[in-house]
């Protein structure tokens, strides 16, 4: 089939974006590729097209996000595409089920952590099976000057071992030159290779930094002066919710999301921002990856982000329907140097490093010499609050024993509950169980399809509700079909794990070697002075600073930033007289009217003094207004 009937059949797209159907090729063609596409350029289509124009075989994903996973595994799924997955929160029965669809070749894409590629199991059982693709998601993460540094990633060149003759591709969206590089080394990537790369420039976005002294009344002002869905984002969850009850209270449609909130409260707050019940979501940046909505207007950031990468990923997150959009970053005068104490958090004494690793495997029960490949449950707060540690120390500290592959802290993951039928359909007619059991039973066979040949989420509110039971009632019903092995039951959970790659070392002969230290604590300086250099720019351009950070040559001015705007206002000397006449001839081409926000949005940076002449019509009777939409009267 050719591409692009495979793309109209499964994702209803009748041509590709730039440069995917160039990748597609390249690693059809065999090579080793580096696809360098920005936020929302649509970099999954390269290697789900390929993975379905393959006659036969596997391709295999590594992506560092296990709600990504689900989010991607189940949109394979509605589109009629068989897709698995292997992580540490599934069960035994689900893990051998899976097994058993990529033995007998009915699954076409497997996505595993990139944890799972140092289980030696799932690496001698890989062997057997044919894979004609590897996707590295986020293939930042492999590089030692990565901002979100994984270990474990270091071993998917293990793959390539067992199946050397296999193309890779590896995708990401913010990557310096110097980590493209690194990429492509730590993968070990042939002669035979291959990098597209699509300008980081994003011309409908206008980037924006506003000093700020009250950054609630500025998130109001600007979410109050541009139209259609936002998002806003903050460090810390207590501001989600601060935020959010500010601009519910002053008017605006707002709710907040982190990742301390429920599985269903999160679903059912993204569900409604997604279909536009919600205009604006305050967030954290566990609201992040995954998101697909073309139509957000506007990215307001109330704190810093740590870097440009993380900065341009979550402002690009406006805009993706190419239609006119703002990234506004709001600063005051601490911000520069909150920032900089934060790095300093970061990195922990070593001293104090060794003894969170020393507590750490004592609060597991591990001996010296124990815990090779463990996965244990750790409850992180009853941790902190044992040892009188604060959690970004602990965090801190885990995060370097991470890299120097001591333990993998594994935060909180969460899964809605799911089942699956156990027994044949004939036999559910001769079955005995209570009369909540069976009331339960019968409404999950009429909610949920496909409960006899995989598992399926459930919803237990929604159970209760159609059954009229009470939600424990639901909850011991499900357990006791369990018990009966009438169904598998998997209740929600959530909970941390720690992986303990290596048997636990004397605390002593812990090693932090510099590379993971000292360099690495210049590489994450670098990266906030270079996000500090685009805040506080005074001249030149914001969008040419930030991409000549990503390795863009000779890129031009904007136009549109603040700066530039600045810059052109300085420039002009347009009269108040000048501006009524552009207001008026602007007016004629919208007899229906328009409010003032988009008036001032397409005056930028008079925005101002066109709202003074919109005024002024008004006022001499050239036009009027009417419920907030302004038009011309008609005998002008």
């Amino acid at each position: 089939m050719e591409l692009e009937s495979i793309l109209k059949k499964y994702w209803g797209y009748d041509s590709f974006r730039p440069l995917q159907r160039d990748i597609i090729e390249s690693v059809m063609s065999g090579y080793d590729t580096l696809g360098l596409l920005p936020t929302g350029g649509g970099k999954s289509i390269t290697f789900q097209v390929p993975g379905m124009a393959f006659e036969s075989g596997l391709t295999i994903v590594v992506t560092p996000l296990i709600s990504l996973m689900k989010d991607q595994v189940d949109n394979l799924k509605r589109r009629g595409i068989t897709a698995v997955m292997l992580n540490s929160g599934m069960t035994i029965r689900e893990t051998r089920l899976a097994w058993e669809r990529l033995c007998n070749g009915r699954a076409r894409f497997l996505y595993v952590s990139p944890e799972k590629l140092r289980n030696a199991f799932f690496l001698d059982e890989l062997r057997r099976l044919p894979v004609r693709l590897i996707v590295v998601d986020e293939a930042h993460c492999i590089s030692q000057w990565g901002y979100d540094f994984r270990p474990s990633y270091l071993k998917i060149a293990e793959l390539r071992k067992l199946h050397p003759q296999v193309p890779v591709l590896a995708l990401t969206a913010t990557a310096t030159p110097i980590v493209a590089d690194d990429i492509m080394l730590r993968l070990e990537f042939s002669e035979k290779r291959r990098k597209f790369k699509m300008s980081f420039s994003r011309d409908n976005i206008s980037y924006l930094v506003r000093e700020s002294e009250n950054k609630f009344y500025d998130i109001f002002h600007i979410l109050s002066r541009t139209e259609g869905s936002g998002i806003v984002y903050v460090r810390s969850r207590r501001k989600t919710r601060e935020i959010a009850e500010f601009l519910t209270v002053s008017g605006i449609s707002a709710d907040y999301y982190h990742a301390g909130l429920s599985y269903e409260t999160k679903t059912e707050r993204q569900n409604a921002w997604q279909t536009g019940a919600v205009r604006i979501m305050v967030a954290t940046n566990a609201f992040g990856m995954g998101i697909d909505k073309p139509d957000v207007r506007v990215v307001v950031h109330a704190d810093f982000p740590p870097s440009l990468e993380e900065y341009y990923q979550e402002a690009g997150r406006a805009g993706r329907d190419g239609k006119k959009s703002y990234a506004v970053l709001l600063v005051s005068k601490n911000d520069k140097t909150t920032l900089r104490r934060k790095l300093k958090l970061s990195f922990p004494a070593r001293d104090d490093i060794r003894s969170i690793y020393e507590r750490a495997c004592n609060f597991m029960n591990l001996a010296i010499g124990e815990g090779y490949e463990r996965l244990i449950e750790f409850d992180f707060e009853l941790f902190c609050e044992t040892f009188h540690l604060q959690r970004q120390q602990a965090i801190a500290a885990f995060h370097l024993l991470s890299q120097a592959g001591y333990l993998d802290f594994i935060e909180e993951t969460e899964s809605n509950s799911r089942i699956m039928i156990t027994v044949d359909r004939e036999e559910l007619y001769s079955l005995r169980c209570s009369e909540g059991a069976d009331r339960t039973l019968q409404c999950v066979l009429r909610q949920y399809p496909g409960l006899f040949s995989d598992y399926v989420k459930i919803n237990e509110g929604t159970i209760s509700r159609e059954t009229g039971l009470d939600p424990e009632s639901v909850y011991n019903s499900l357990l006791e079909l369990n018990r009966q092995k009438i169904l598998s039951y998997v209740p929600r959970r959530r909970t941390p794990f720690m992986h303990v790659p290596t048997s636990r070392e004397e605390s002593r002969y812990v090693d932090i070697h510099r590379s993971l230290y000292e360099d690495r604590f210049k590489v994450m300086s670098d990266r906030i002075e270079a996000m500090i250099g685009y805040a506080y720019l005074d001249e030149g351009c914001r969008v040419s600073r930030m991409l000549e950070y990503f390795g863009e040559e000779n890129a031009c001015d904007c136009g549109q930033c603040d700066v530039c705007r600045k810059r052109k206002k300085s420039k002009s000397h347009i009269t108040k007289e000048e501006m009524i006449n552009k207001v008026w001839k602007y007016m004629q081409m919208y007899p229906s009217g328009i409010t003032q926000s988009i008036l001032e949005t397409n005056f930028t940076p008079d925005d101002r003094l066109a709202g003074d002449a919109l005024r002024y019509l008004v006022e001499e009777g050239f036009a009027v207004e009417d419920h907030a939409i302004f038009r011309l009267t008609e005998y002008t």
